[in-house]
């Protein structure tokens, strides 16, 4: 286990040249499995849509390709030396939006008091801010509610908006996308990122262009000159279109084509460990259950069950026979450079259906009952596969599942508006910090926190333990808190860990880039060989 993992762990934190000829000095033409959900930059904390998002807006700070935080919209940033609650931060002088606005202080106010709002799905990032204010055009002072050490990791994704912009166009409020809402916002951009939005048809086709004001034109390689983004799903017609050169980069090689495409002429191919696992989640908080064949009563609620469970899943054989190698079995739900992670809590449980039928029968469950597993089918490597696996693994235990497959667009709202009661999902931690997973996933879901539990999981002393973790100086007490919050995660049994998740990227021609291990390419770095 520590081999293996260890392993996993120093391929995460090493990164890998892709190269290869364009046919292009200038269009970079893009595809992978998934769609942006939205182009309002504080309304969907996902992948995707945040991958879109870094190329037409900016942060304060930034993680580059290499997963180190450098400087992007603030120059510099540090304590104050008068109060320790308060960050002071540098702007960058002489950046526009695209529309031609100058950024000024202003706009970091507004943006993050935006993103602070109840359907922002990046407040949980801000939870311990009380006021953000402008003391100059160019510097502005974050507030927080104690000393905040990790504030400045919380602030790599939160994009900055022109505040005039938005006011002139009713985008002051952030979108409710679980609401199904539409906005100005979600339809239009208006960055200071490297490439511009020329023309998007939602699930069909985005075009960008070179910024031609852009602030970092002479700091960064900018060899790409116009980006068309193509979202294709179905894993076969994807390889395809970069086979025939019709596209030039995918994100997501599937697993089954990963010779086939590393075999073609004048294509490059990289395979590193990524910075994101994949889990079960259960409804273990209702007392009874809407999409179960059990009346009156949680079969999920019974620890027992969740262990015959999680012991059900055969994590090597998914390895092997659905992700052909390509995944590291787990046993936490946190990749292996997450502050907090140890390859103690990652040894994951020998599969057992004897065990786990004996856990079922005390449970009062050996006839087992039936229930719905909500999964995306366009989001994660063999997601759907992954699902269909555990179904048949799950059957073996009396328990039958009705899978429901979605595309993630439809998926992650159920999550959000508390409508299934066993799902699939994926977690990526661009804070590299336990308290990224805590935050989101096992804090009682309110106004500022606990977006992405769906368990309806609720734990008073652990919500008490993962707000302290906001403003605790103390490395070591830290630490500490971050080991017990994992320990009572570990006996609570509300996610089941099914692996770490690998990327495979491929290029075409003499593009090169490093892969990032948060799977969030930034075009500005591409080279031209």
């Amino acid at each position: 286990m520590s081999t293996r993992i260890a392993a996993f762990g120093a391929a995460l934190l090493a990164t890998t040249a892709l190269s290869a000829t364009a046919l292009s000095a200038e269009t970079l033409r893009w595809a992978r499995a998934s769609e942006a959900l939205t182009l309002d930059p504080h309304s969907q904390n996902e992948g995707p849509t945040t991958t879109l998002m870094h190329q037409i807006y900016e942060p304060l700070i930034v993680r580059n390709h290499r997963g180190e935080m450098e400087p992007a919209l603030a120059t510099a940033w540090e304590p104050s030396t008068e109060n320790p609650n308060v960050w002071v931060f540098t702007l960058r002088e002489g950046v526009t939006f695209h529309g031609g606005q100058t950024f000024t202080a202003e706009d970091v106010v507004f943006s993050l008091d935006r993103a602070r709002t109840e359907t922002s799905n990046f407040k949980e990032l801000l939870t311990g801010v009380t006021e953000v204010r402008a003391t100059g055009e160019h510097t502005v002072e974050i507030v927080t509610d104690g000393p905040n050490p990790l504030l400045p990791n919380n602030l790599t994704n939160i994009m900055m908006m022109d505040a005039g912009w938005a006011a002139e166009n009713g985008a002051e409020a952030v979108q409710d996308y679980a609401a199904g809402e539409d906005t100005y916002a979600a339809r239009n951009t208006n960055g200071t990122g490297p490439f511009v939005l020329q023309s998007r048809e939602a699930d069909v086709r985005t075009v960008m262009t070179q910024n031609p004001d852009y602030w970092g034109a002479g700091a960064f390689p900018m060899d790409v000159t116009e980006i068309v983004f193509t979202p294709i799903q179905n894993p076969a017609t994807r390889v395809a279109a970069l086979l025939t050169g019709e596209v030039d980069f995918i994100q997501d090689v599937p697993v089954q084509d990963l010779q086939r495409v590393s075999d073609a002429d004048g294509i490059g191919l990289a395979t590193a460990a990524q910075n994101r696992v994949i889990f079960f989640g259960m409804n273990v908080g209702d007392d009874d259950l809407t999409l179960d064949n059990v009346e009156g009563a949680n079969p999920l609620a019974d620890v027992r069950v969740r262990l015959a469970m999680d012991i059900a899943i055969n994590r090597e054989a998914i390895q092997q026979v659905v992700m052909r190698g390509q995944s590291a079995p787990a046993g936490v739900i946190s990749p292996p450079p997450v502050n907090g992670w140890t390859p103690e809590l990652d040894a994951y449980p020998a599969y057992d259906v004897a065990a786990a039928r004996a856990l079922m029968a005390e449970a009062g469950y050996a006839d087992g009952f039936s229930i719905q597993l909500d999964c995306p089918n366009d989001r994660y490597v063999n997601d759907e596969a992954i699902c269909q696996a555990a179904v048949g693994m799950l059957a073996q235990i009396g328990i039958t599942v009705n899978l429901s497959a979605l595309p993630r667009a439809q998926h992650f709202p159920l999550i959000a508006n508390l409508e299934t009661d066993f799902y699939l999902l994926g977690w990526g931690v661009p804070t590299y910090d336990a308290e990224y997973i805590f935050n989101f996933l096992y804090h009682t879901q309110t106004e500022g926190r606990g977006s992405w539990n769906g368990t309806r999981y609720s734990n008073p002393e652990m919500d008490a333990m993962i707000q302290s973790l906001t403003s605790n100086t103390d490395l070591a007490a830290r630490n500490q808190t971050i080991a017990d919050l994992f320990a009572m995660a570990e006996e609570e049994l509300i996610y089941i860990p099914i692996h770490n998740q690998v990327l495979n990227w491929g290029i075409a021609d003499a593009w090169s880039t490093d892969v990032d291990a948060d799977d969030s390419v930034k075009f500005k770095y591409f080279e031209l060989n």
